[in-house]
């Protein structure tokens, strides 16, 4: 399966709180990226984020259209995001929404992760081009 690897760069950030309340914050958010690598181009992404008491526990779930290339194949896909922090352990997944891709990405299925290091933001990407 090929795997596309590569950073991005989170552009905005603009979150919108909508219960703040003892326990947790929820907000959603509107993010848009910058990718470089296996992927080339950008993306927006609207996710909903649990914050805990503990700032270091949270949780999002979401979508983000990804517009630009996939090692050089044009087109456009949808990426599902789950993830969870506690502490220093975090888990970042996303998966591609099946029939999602467009152009040259027709097809497209496939999963992978997020690392932030330090706000430093790397990706893998593998993949299937049906």
């Amino acid at each position: 399966m090929p795997r596309a690897e590569g950073t991005f760069a989170i552009d905005s950030w603009e979150p919108q709180t909508y219960d703040e309340r003892e326990g947790a914050t929820l907000s959603r958010v509107r993010v848009t990226k910058t990718f470089h690598g296996g992927l080339e181009g950008a993306s927006s992404t609207d996710i909903l984020t649990a914050v805990a008491q503990v700032e270091t526990s949270a949780a999002y779930g979401g979508f983000e259209r990804f517009t630009g290339t996939l090692h050089g194949r044009q087109g456009t896909f949808v990426l599902h995001h789950t993830a969870t922090s506690a502490g220093d352990r975090q888990t970042l997944h996303w998966t591609v929404l099946p029939d999602s891709g467009t152009g040259e990405l027709k097809g497209i299925t496939g999963g992978g992760g997020i690392v932030n290091d330090g706000g430093a933001h790397s990706y893998h990407l593998d993949y299937e081009l049906g």
